[in-house]
């Protein structure tokens, strides 16, 4: 066998291989011993045409199959030889069979070839978000809401407030467009964007009151239009008094005593913004080390990582896009996202190999154990086991590396922690 490699490009390579008929003819005798058992021709038993015309009739289609088991065949052991890494499977462009020698054409996409920039002078900021007693109680009057009142006050609207309006819309001379009458139309202004016409004209109006709106064309040469808005209610929630009986059934039974409730409050807050710091520190990471090393991506490494946002954007919708929905757009949109994650798993990749980062059996036995002391009714060794299974032991190999390509790189930045207050509902 002889092997010839051609660079197309940083991710794409060529491959012929060259077979002598030793090699590649018994495969063919194999394949039309096997045809000539199972196809049946018309003048002859099942199992009994002549080698030379199913040979004659099925000449091509044996010929392919067997060029295409040979390429599989011989592919594997050329890229551990080669020290090739494939980040597509090979396409088989062609083949020959010219007298005593069989010749394969193969295409295939591999891991480019690059030096990772030094990053031991980078720096990062990590936000320390300290939980105090306020976020505690804002985080338990968004809890009481869902138990709250609307009622009608007097006061000025307030960013949180509903207003009920009537509307009525005038063209660029004021004067009032028919059928564009709009009553009882409720502005709930907490959930409008901070630049909404109607959100900045409403906030500190009250009943009774009349503003203008004039909204904003899209385009310069669209008509403009003002709206009369006539404030007929302003009303704001009123929450419920924490009781232990409110307080029960709330959580369903799971808590009575309010003082353990706001404790278990200020838990979660602290567990969820301590997460999110330590993921916002990763994401700067992460895009430093593109940003500094833009990798070129393998199309179909791409393309795995773009069909994965796609399900978890259908996922969204209830596990798939409305009837006539096209995914074009979305799928543009997010292509530059896609290339992202491919030049990150390049690069957490090339990070691994560089300092011999491995997950070893006692490194999946400890990260089994700590999940399991943050869920008591989880038995460590029944976790060992089933973190060691064919089913999930990639997926848990793949967790700890990240972690460990993290945790080496956290080791040679520098990181400045910054106190940061929570963000407030709906930021963050």
């Amino acid at each position: 066998m002889q092997h010839t490699i051609k660079n197309v490009s940083e991710t794409e390579q060529q491959l012929e291989i060259i077979l002598p008929a030793e090699e590649f003819n018994p495969e063919v005798e194999k394949e039309i011993q096997d045809a000539k058992r199972t196809i049946q021709i018309k003048g002859f038993r099942k199992g009994h045409a002549p080698a030379g015309l199913i040979r004659k009739l099925m000449g091509q289609a044996i010929e392919a199959k067997v060029a295409e088991q040979l390429a599989s065949k011989h592919f594997g052991d050329i890229a551990e030889k080669e020290s090739i890494k494939p980040a597509s499977r090979a396409q088989l462009d062609d083949y020959s069979f010219e007298g005593e020698q069989l010749t394969i054409n193969l295409s295939y996409e591999v891991h480019p070839e690059f030096e990772l920039k030094d990053y031991n002078d980078y720096s990062f900021v990590e936000n320390i978000y300290t939980v105090t007693d306020e976020d505690v109680e804002n985080e338990i009057n968004l809890i009481l809401k869902g138990h709250g009142t609307l009622v009608s006050v007097d006061d000025a609207a307030e960013e949180k407030d509903t207003v009920i309006a009537d509307l009525v819309k005038m063209d660029a001379d004021g004067n009032e467009l028919e059928d564009q009458k709009t009553e009882n139309h409720s502005f709930n202004l907490e959930y409008l964007p901070a630049d909404n016409p109607f959100k900045e004209a409403l906030i500190g109006a009250k009943a009774d009151s009349t503003v203008k709106v004039e909204t904003k064309p899209e385009n310069e040469d669209d008509e403009k239009f003002t709206y009369e808005v006539s404030v007929k209610e302003v009303k704001r929630i009123e929450l419920p008094e924490l009781t232990e009986e409110l307080l029960k059934e709330i959580t369903g039974g799971k808590f009575e005593d309010i003082d353990k409730f706001r404790q278990d409050v200020r838990q979660q807050l602290e567990e969820h913004f301590s997460q999110k710091s330590e993921q916002d520190l990763l994401e700067a990471i992460s895009s430093k080390l593109i940003e500094e090393n833009p990798v070129p991506t393998p199309s179909a490494m791409v393309d795995s990582f773009e069909n994965m946002l796609i399900e978890n954007a259908k996922r969204q919708f209830g596990g798939s896009f409305p009837e006539g929905f096209d995914d074009k757009e979305l799928r543009a949109s997010m292509r530059p996202n896609a290339v992202k994650h491919a030049q990150w798993m390049l690069i957490s990749q090339k990070i691994a190999e560089t300092n011999s980062l491995e997950v070893s059996d006692e490194d999946i036995k400890e990260f089994a154990e700590k999940e399991a002391e943050k869920n008591p009714g989880v038995n460590a060794e029944d976790l060992v086991k089933t973190y060691m299974s064919t089913e999930f032991r990639d997926y848990v190999t793949d967790s700890i590396l990240k972690d460990k390509i993290y945790g080496l790189i956290k080791s040679q930045v520098t990181i400045e922690g910054k106190n940061t207050p929570l963000p407030k509902h709906g930021e963050g």
